[in-house]
Order: structure tokens, then C-alpha cells, then sequence
């Protein structure tokens, strides 16, 4: 049995109900990552000012790190969802573990190059964490109507979608 919102319910076990549709998780990421790549030559200039190029080539390899951190997690919880709620909960503890694991060895790899600032990489990675995911909270949706995005609030949008509230 599926209901509106694309979940296939399974009455005998809950969690083994599976999500159907396009996954809101994968449209918040992929706005996050395009706010991303509109404030990064901002950062890469700020790195710059900071530690000349090593500065600039940290902030944008924390750049990176941080977008594709985000897109696995999207993804990660993209694909567990379609087989089941139970194997999305599991996919999201153990695909936080993996990606912070995958973080330190991109950060570990690097931390003796010459053409990285280490402060500069580490804080760049926690304030573009934090800042992308603070920027991105006034553009989601707080409504099952639409999940994900509020209608017409991504980057690329220009859709004008059609509220379902009562006036």
C-alpha cells in the first residue's frame, strides 16, 4: 500500500516501509552544494588574505571535502530509503562514520603538503559546515506538502508553485 507522499507502507512491519519518490534529502543537498560553489571564490580570496596560496588552495580542498561529504550523506540516505526505513536508519549512523572517516584521511593526507595552511583547511571545514547548513535552514520546507525545498526557494527554481494553505 502507498500513500501521497511516496512511501510504500508495509502494515505488518513499519520499518520496513520504504520511500518511493524523489528524495527531498538529495534536492536540499544539491542546493546546499550549489550556495557552495556561489560563495567559493569569496573563501578562496578570504584564504588567500590569510595565508597567500597555500590559504587559497586550503579553503577550496575544504571546499571540496565539504560538498562531497554533503552529497554522500544526501546520497547515502537516497538509496537506504528505497530498500527500507530500518536500513535508512543504519545507512545514516554508519554513513556519518564513513564520511567523518573519509574527512580526517583527506585531511591527514594533505596536513605536510606545502600548498596547505592546516588552520586554515580545518576551520574552513567546520565554518562551511556549519555555514552552508545554517544558510540553508530559510530555504526549507517546515510542511509534508512539500518536502525538501520550500516551492521556488532553490538557487535554479524559478517555478512558481502554488501554496497549499488556506487563505
Amino acid at each position: 500500500m502507498s500513500n501521497s507522499f511516496g512511501v510504500e507502507v508495509n502494515e505488518a512491519n513499519p520499518l520496513l516501509s520504504r520511500f518511493d519518490g524523489e528524495s527531498p534529502v538529495m534536492q536540499v543537498v544539491l542546493d546546499m552544494i550549489k550556495r557552495g560553489l556561489i560563495i567559493a571564490p569569496i573563501g578562496v580570496g578570504i584564504g588567500y588574505l590569510f595565508a597567500d596560496a597555500a590559504g587559497a588552495y586550503s579553503v577550496a580542498y575544504g571546499l571540496a571535502i565539504v560538498m562531497v561529504n554533503f552529497f554522500l550523506s544526501a546520497w547515502i540516505m537516497q538509496v537506504t530509503a528505497r530498500i527500507s526505513f530500518a536500513a535508512l536508519a543504519g545507512g545514516s549512523g554508519l554513513g556519518f562514520l564513513l564520511r567523518m572517516a573519509i574527512v580526517a584521511a583527506a585531511v591527514l593526507l594533505v596536513r605536510n603538503q606545502s600548498w596547505i595552511d592546516l588552520v586554515v583547511l580545518c576551520v574552513t571545514i567546520i565554518i562551511t559546515h556549519l555555514g552552508l547548513l545554517f544558510w540553508e535552514l530559510r530555504y526549507i520546507s517546515g510542511s509534508l506538502a512539500y518536502p525538501g525545498l520550500k516551492p521556488g526557494a532553490g538557487v535554479a527554481d524559478t517555478s512558481k508553485k502554488e501554496s497549499v494553505s488556506s487563505p
